[in-house]
């Protein structure tokens, strides 16, 4: 049973309509990437599973539970973490402090969660008494998703992690996501960088205005002629239209 699935949505902001018949799911112990060009609904999907957008149709199953139209505050409660592209941390705040905001709505003692982030992102240790505006991009994006990983959540949604990094720090967040999934938490993941993402991933989706054009794993669309010329500079960019390619894939064990 998938851990998130979205089946055939619809939906947008007002009475625009930006997501038509999308499907996608993550499988326990995937790594899930959406890519496609600027446009195409990538963060609007993802968003579409935190409730930030209003779906006209179709539905979002978590655990084979629906939570579609739910609004964020409960879909946190039922185990969806989100970490947007920007404003995703307290700058004014320590490290440390805002590792404890991301707990904010557990009742139980979370000392020992706390210890598991830090092991995670051994670079914080370091500076967890500093104010978090004060660190790096890479180190900030770190913050961002320890923050969000407080809360053990069933699934974390990453809105390109690696935006505006250096080359150094973007390979070191796709390690850092890799680390993420490997302890145990399935990542449903929005990238522009296309090769690297599908380089990671278990499977990745291609969203294309607003619909599903292609689907597999992300090996063989590393190896796609088409996704090579549309993203990984394998040629021109024109868009073509072959047929939807589908695979399951196979979940980690």
């Amino acid at each position: 049973m998938a851990i998130l699935e979205l089946e055939n949505i619809h939906g947008g902001y007002g009475q625009t309509e930006i997501l038509h018949d999308i499907s996608m799911r993550v499988e326990p112990g995937e790594i899930v990437v959406i890519i496609g060009p600027n446009g195409a609904g990538k963060s609007t999907a993802m968003k579409s599973v935190f409730g930030l957008l209003n779906l006209t149709s179709g539905r979002i199953l978590l655990d084979d539970v629906d939570i579609t139209n739910t609004p964020p505050e409960k879909v946190v409660r039922q185990g969806v973490c989100y970490v947007p592209q920007t404003g995703n941390i307290f700058p004014n705040l320590s490290v440390h402090e805002n590792l404890e905001m991301g707990a904010y709505v557990r009742q139980d003692d979370f000392s020992g969660r706390l210890d598991e982030i830090y092991e995670l992102f051994p670079p914080l240790v370091e500076k967890r008494n500093l104010p978090a505006g004060t660190l790096s991009g890479g180190q900030r994006q770190m913050v961002a998703m320890g923050k969000a990983l407080m809360l053990d959540p069933k699934i974390l949604l990453l809105d390109e992690p690696s935006a505006g990094l250096s080359p150094k720090y973007r390979g070191e967040i796709f390690k850092v996501v890799r680390d993420i999934n490997e302890a145990g938490t399935p990542i449903l993941m929005v990238e522009q960088n296309a090769k690297q993402a599908l380089g990671i991933a278990d499977r990745a989706y291609i969203l294309v205005d607003g619909k599903n054009r292609l689907d597999d794993t992300g090996k063989n669309l590393l190896a796609n002629k088409e996704v090579a010329e549309m993203f990984l500079g394998g040629g021109k960019t024109e868009v073509k239209k072959p047929a939807v390619r589908k695979a399951r894939g196979t979940p980690k064990t």
